[in-house]
């Protein structure tokens, strides 16, 4: 497995960028959102998912963890594909859509494209149990708990970022130098990534 690929950024287009390493050009299909951040040119680090096929080896890349842990998630589900997780993920930020699954928002999972209320509603609920499962073992840090009174907000923000990879002692602790009163839930998730390292 390639983890990420650091590069010179030789070819941009609208579906994928190639990279230059060393005289070797590796095509990488990514998201519109991210391939727009990018500057032709210029050396980029580029974190990676290889799916491998019988007819088939390609390599989609992110610009951060935070988007490939929701591609590795979108593709966990049953009926979506690497090509349709990379096209949601130029409509809808992983916060975002961390968010949407958390608080059960199946309207702005519709509105992604090839996502129709069906598949927004097994989106939630595998996702939702792969997200439970995956944060079974919590770690019980008394201190952490009572310094921090957690509203629906902050709940709410702990589990997307849970959703997004980072573990909820983590984020706990992180929340302490936030105050959540005034962010709305998408505010807080970002400046918890600020201070997570994203």
């Amino acid at each position: 497995m390639i983890a990420y690929i650091k590069g010179k950024l030789e070819v941009k287009t609208k579906d994928y960028i190639i990279i230059d390493v060393n005289g070797i050009g590796y095509k990488i299909f990514m998201s519109d959102t991210s391939i727009n951040e990018l500057d032709k040119g210029k050396e980029v680090k580029i974190y990676t998912y290889m799916r491998v096929r019988e007819d088939d080896i390609s390599l989609y890349g992110f610009l951060n963890n935070e988007e490939l842990v929701t591609f590795e998630l979108l593709i966990s589900v049953g009926g979506i594909g690497a090509k349709s997780a990379i096209s949601i993920l130029s409509n809808i930020t992983p916060s975002k859509f961390a968010l949407a699954v958390i608080t059960n928002d199946i309207n702005t999972l519709k509105k992604l494209p090839g996502i129709g209320a069906k598949t927004a509603q097994r989106i939630i609920l595998e996702l939702k149990d792969k997200m439970k499962t995956d944060n079974a073992i919590e770690t019980e840090d008394t201190t952490i708990k009572t310094a921090i009174k957690l509203d629906n907000k902050a709940n709410d923000a702990i589990e997307a970022l849970c959703v997004l990879g980072y573990t909820r002692k983590d984020v706990e602790t992180v929340l302490g130098k936030i105050d959540t009163q005034t962010l709305t839930v998408e505010e807080i998730i970002k400046q918890c990534l600020k201070y997570l390292g994203r």
